[in-house]
């Protein structure tokens, strides 16, 4: 079982700003949670018992939200509002089982990832990016349901000219929704790609990969790459990408934010009906 869980979240969300000059981009809302409390519900949802989040300056309010605020819960008991009481006290996670660590400089995913090394041990862990947000089942239950050792990431499949935003696989061997991993690179031209596979944000790697991110090498836009460290790894552990079924938005753009705002919303019982009147009624 997978009972650790790292979440980098001490990139500055430029392309965000304004809305990101003094909220972290963490905490931008779909619909009414902040994408990082999606993130942590799907690692609890696949087991996942310890969350480690890699934060950066002005991060502080993700600390906020995963603490008690007393003086909201009491304005709420007082006042009877019992449901919204609920909903603040089922976010809580267990004490002792959030940690927070300092990613001094903005040195990539993999730097990050590293920087939570001391915490991990000899034990697999899983990687969540609050930027992917997946509609549907557990990705990561899926992945530790999936899971039989070595590094394993979520893929899916994207347009050719979309392969320079993405880290891309050779695939090997596939089946059952599992394909082998041959090789790796990030961010590749089009022309160049070895696939149109695509790794979305969504890793377990083995306590080998700190080792070599330890190595600091630098690689796409100067930065310490995680998908680099994954590649190295090839020849030495297994390395499977599974397709998983949810849907998954990007919403580290903002086309993708508002995508996934409509989408959750549509698939939100109390929000659905009138949504889809609303649209209907601005396409028309």
């Amino acid at each position: 079982m997978i009972k650790k869980a790292i979440f980098p979240v001490g990139g500055l969300g430029t392309r965000f700003l304004p809305a990101t000059k003094a909220m972290p981009k963490e905490m931008l809302p779909i619909v009414d949670k902040p994408l990082i409390q999606y993130a942590v519900e799907e690692a609890a949802a696949a087991g996942v018992e310890q969350f480690i989040f890699v934060t950066g300056r002005n991060k502080s309010a993700i600390e906020d939200h995963f603490d008690h605020s007393v003086e909201l819960e009491s304005t709420l008991a007082a006042k009877g509002k019992s449901a919204a009481l609920d909903v603040v006290g089922d976010m809580m996670r267990q004490p002792g089982s959030v940690i927070y660590v300092r990613q001094q400089q903005p040195a990539g995913l993999g730097h990050a990832v590293w920087c939570a090394r001391h915490l991990i041990g000899d034990e697999p862990v899983a990687i969540l990016l609050a930027d992917d947000l997946i509609l549907g089942k557990s990705c990561l239950k899926e992945m530790v349901d999936a899971y039989d050792g070595g590094n394993m990431v979520a893929v899916m499949d994207v347009p050719r000219d979309q392969t320079g935003a993405y880290g891309i696989v050779t695939p090997g061997k596939s089946g059952d929704g599992r394909v082998e991993i041959e090789g790796l690179v990030e961010k590749p031209a089009p022309a160049d790609a070895p696939s149109t596979t695509a790794v979305v944000g969504r890793y377990i790697i083995s306590p080998s990969v700190f080792d070599t991110l330890g190595l600091q090498e630098r690689g796409a836009g100067g930065e310490i790459q995680l998908t680099d460290a994954l590649a190295k790894q090839i020849g030495s552990a297994p390395f499977t990408g599974l397709h998983f079924s949810g849907e998954r938005f990007d919403c580290g753009s903002k086309l993708g934010f508002l995508q996934a705002n409509l989408a959750f919303g549509l698939s939100n019982p109390q929000l659905k009906s009138e949504l889809q009147d609303w649209l209907q009624g601005r396409m028309s």
